[in-house]
């Protein structure tokens, strides 16, 4: 049985709930769901420029959890924008105190 999942501060929410390439219906395209971890993982460490270890602690997870959504996450977006597919972010912020209103 798998561990379970220890929930992670989420302290972004996407604008959309969606990015695709411009002037294909969605109804046209595979789409890719990116969850809500792996968007703060790629804001915290690509965006923002923090270190795999500041980054986990901002998301409440081990170095190594981390490095495994980071890549991920990566993986998702790589394989999207090389074959034109949609990505589906997850909408969903668990209530935080501390969340900004949008990943902006």
């Amino acid at each position: 049985m798998p561990r379970p999942k220890i929930q992670r501060r989420i302290r972004c929410r996407p604008a959309y709930s969606c990015f695709k390439p411009n002037g294909v219906p969605m109804s046209a395209l595979e789409a890719l769901p990116l969850a809500a971890d792996e968007l703060e993982a790629l804001r915290l460490v690509d965006l923002n420029g923090l270190s795999q270890q500041d980054a986990a602690r901002e998301l409440g997870v081990s170095r190594q959890t981390l490095g495994n959504i980071v890549s991920l996450a990566r993986h998702k977006v790589a394989t999207a924008l090389v074959k034109g597919m949609a990505l589906e972010l997850d909408t969903q912020v668990q209530s935080d105190k501390e969340k900004e209103p949008s990943c902006q």
